[in-house]
C-alpha cells in the first residue's frame, strides 16, 4: 500500500511472491554446483585462510548487490520519467486554449486516463498537489544488459557483453567437465590421488597426464582419459542441439532440481559429520597456504554469484523494500552453509576431489553390514548428482549464452531478416564448440572455476555493479535533480565504498594472474 499522500503507479500485474518464497529462490539460486568445489579449495589454501577470505568475499559480494539493486531502481526512475515527459507532450498537445487554466485531476482520474502495457503510455510517476510519487522503483524487470546499454556508453555495453560472454562460456566449460567426469569416475575403477601433485597451470594439469595412463578397468586397456571424452563428447551430443531451440526451465524442473541439491548438499554434510564422529579426523589440511588463494578466490567469486540474474528474482518480489534484507540474511545462512560444507569436508576425508562429491564413490567406502545397501544407494546419488542438476541447467546457460553472442553481433531488430544458417547453426556452434574444445583439453575443476570466477566472474561480481551505479546516480541527478530520494539507496553509498570495492578486485585479480600462471 502506497503511504499517505502517495499515488502507487504500477506496471501491469504481474505474478508475485512473499518474502519467505523470495528468499528460498534467491538460496536456490546461488547455492549451486560452484560450491561442490570449495572443500577441495579450502584444503589447498588452507582452513584458517579460506574461513577469512569466504567472510570477507561474502560481505563483498553482498555490497556489490545492493549496487545491482540500486541500479535497478534508478533504471525504473529513467524509465519512469521518460513516460512522464511521453505523457505531458501528450498532453499539450490535445488540450485547447480553453483547457490550458483547468484545475488539475484529482489521483483517482489520473490513474484511469494512464493506460500500461504494449508500446501504449504506462503508469507513470506524477506530482499531485504536494504530495511526491516516487520514481524510484523495481517494478520493471531491468536485466544487466538493459541497465549496461542505459547508462553506459557503446565501448561499456561491449565491455559488458564481451565480459557476460566470457562468465557463461566459462559456465558451460564447468558444467561439462562435472557431467563428464562424475560419469567417468562412477563408470571407472576408482584411484586415489592422493599422491598427485597439484600443478597451477591452466591446460594440463597433473591429474589430467595421470589419467591419460591409468586403464579405465583392471582388464581393458582403454583410459580414464578416453573415456572422460566419450562421456564428454556424448554429453555435447545429447545436450548441444538444445542451444538452436528455445527451451526454458519449467516450475516443476526447478522444484525437482531445488530439492536434489538440498538433499545432496545435506546428505553430504550429515555423511562427513558421521565420518568425523565414527572414524575421527582423516583429513589434516595446513592453516594457510597462499599458493591456493587462485582456487579459492575464484570459486569463492563463483559460488556468491547471482548478480546476473538478480532482477528476475527481485520484480515478483511483494515487499520490494525489504529486498536488502532479504538478502542480507540469505548472504548469512548460505556463507554458514558453505563454511560447514567445506570444514566438515577437510576433516573428514584424507583427500578432496576438485569435484566434492566424488568423495563419495561407492568404492572408497567399506560396506559390512545390512545398512550398507542404502549407503551404496546414497553414494551413488551424490557421485550423480552433478550430472542430474546440471544436466538441465546446461541448456538453459547455453541458449541464454547464445541470446548474448546474437545481441553483441546482430541487429536483434531485424532478426527474422538474418538467414537459416546464421540464426540456427551459426550462434549455436559458436555457443557449443569452446568449452568444448577447453574441456576436451583440460578436465581441472579447481582451473576452470578459479579462471571463470577470478577474471569473468569478478568482473561481473565486481567492476560492473560499481560501474552500474555509478553512472546510474549520475544519470538520475542529471535527469531528476538530486532531491529526489532513492528508496532502494545501497547502505554503501558512499563512494569510498566503490573505490574500495575496485580496488580489492584489482588487487585481487593480479595476485590471482600471478599465482595462476607463474
Amino acid at each position: 500500500m502506497p503511504r499517505q499522500g502517495e499515488v502507487d503507479f504500477v506496471d501491469a500485474p504481474v505474478a508475485s511472491y512473499s518474502n519467505w518464497v523470495g528468499f528460498v529462490f534467491i538460496f536456490n539460486l546461488i547455492v549451486g554446483t560452484g560450491a561442490l568445489t570449495l572443500p577441495g579449495v579450502f584444503a589447498r589454501a588452507g582452513w584458517l585462510l579460506s574461513l577469512l577470505i569466504i567472510i570477507l568475499l561474502a560481505v563483498i559480494s553482498y555490497i556489490t548487490v545492493t549496487y545491482v539493486i540500486e541500479s535497478m531502481a534508478c533504471a525504473n526512475a529513467v524509465r519512469n520519467w521518460q513516460n512522464l515527459q511521453a505523457l505531458r507532450i501528450s498532453r499539450n498537445d490535445d488540450v485547447n486554449d480553453d483547457e490550458v487554466d483547468a484545475p488539475l485531476l484529482p489521483a483517482a482520474s489520473l490513474q484511469d486516463q494512464i493506460v500500461g502495457g504494449g508500446d501504449e503510455l504506462e503508469r507513470v510517476p506524477l506530482t499531485i498537489q504536494n504530495a511526491e510519487f516516487h520514481y524510484y522503483q523495481l517494478n520493471h524487470k531491468f536485466e544487466l544488459g538493459e541497465m549496461a546499454s542505459l547508462f553506459f556508453n557503446d565501448f561499456g555495453r561491449i565491455v559488458f557483453y564481451m565480459c557476460f560472454i566470457i562468465y557463461l562460456y566459462g559456465d558451460l566449460s564447468i558444467y561439462s567437465a562435472a557431467v563428464a567426469r562424475s560419469l567417468r569416475d562412477v563408470v571407472c575403477d576408482h584411484t586415489n590421488n592422493t599422491n598427485v601433485s597439484q600443478s597451477n597451470m591452466l591446460y594440463w594439469p597433473a591429474d589430467f597426464k595421470h589419467n591419460a595412463i591409468d586403464a579405465c578397468w583392471e582388464d581393458h586397456t582403454i583410459s580414464r582419459l578416453s573415456m572422460y571424452r566419450v562421456f564428454l563428447i556424448g554429453f555435447v551430443m545429447i545436450f548441444g542441439p538444445f542451444t538452436a531451440f528455445s527451451v526454458q526451465k519449467t516450475k516443476y524442473l526447478q522444484m525437482a532440481t531445488a530439492a536434489f541439491r538440498w538433499l545432496a548438499f545435506t546428505l553430504m554434510i550429515c555423511l562427513a559429520l558421521k565420518l568425523l564422529i565414527t572414524n575421527g579426523p582423516k583429513g589434516h589440511p595446513v592453516s594457510v597456504n597462499v599458493y591456493g588463494i587462485p582456487s579459492l578466490f575464484g570459486a569463492c567469486v563463483y559460488s556468491f554469484m547471482c548478480h546476473h540474474s538478480l532482477p528476475s528474482l527481485l520484480a515478483p518480489l511483494k515487499h520490494k523494500l525489504k529486498a536488502v534484507k532479504i538478502l542480507s540474511y540469505d548472504y548469512i545462512v548460505i556463507c554458514t552453509f558453505y563454511i560447514v560444507l567445506a570444514m566438515t569436508g577437510i576433516f573428514a576425508f584424507e583427500h578432496i576431489e576438485d569435484l566434492y562429491t566424488l568423495n563419495f564413490l561407492p568404492s572408497k567406502v567399506d560396506y559390512s553390514n545390512f545398512f550398507s545397501v542404502l549407503l551404496y544407494g546414497i553414494d551413488y546419488f551424490l557421485a550423480l548428482f552433478p550430472v542430474f542438476t546440471l544436466s538441465t541447467s546446461f541448456p538453459i546457460v547455453a541458449i541464454t549464452l547464445r541470446n548474448n553472442l546474437q545481441a553483441l553481433f546482430l541487429d536483434t531488430i531485424h532478426y527474422d531478416s538474418y538467414n537459416f544458417f546464421v540464426r540456427r547453426i551459426l550462434f549455436p556452434l559458436c555457443t557449443i564448440v569452446p568449452p568444448f574444445c577447453i574441456t576436451y583439453f583440460t578436465e581441472s575443476l579447481a582451473n576452470l572455476v578459479a579462471f571463470t570466477g577470478s577474471y569473468a566472474g569478478a568482473g561481473i561480481q565486481y567492476v560492473i555493479p560499481v560501474c552500474l551505479v555509478y553512472f546510474s546516480r549520475r544519470t538520475c541527478i542529471e535527469l531528476l535533480g538530486s532531491g529526489l530520494k532513492n528508496q532502494f539507496e545501497s547502505p554503501f553509498k558512499s563512494n569510498i565504498w566503490l573505490a574500495l570495492v575496485l580496488l580489492w578486485s584489482i588487487a585481487c585479480v593480479c595476485l590471482v594472474s600471478i599465482n595462476l600462471f607463474s
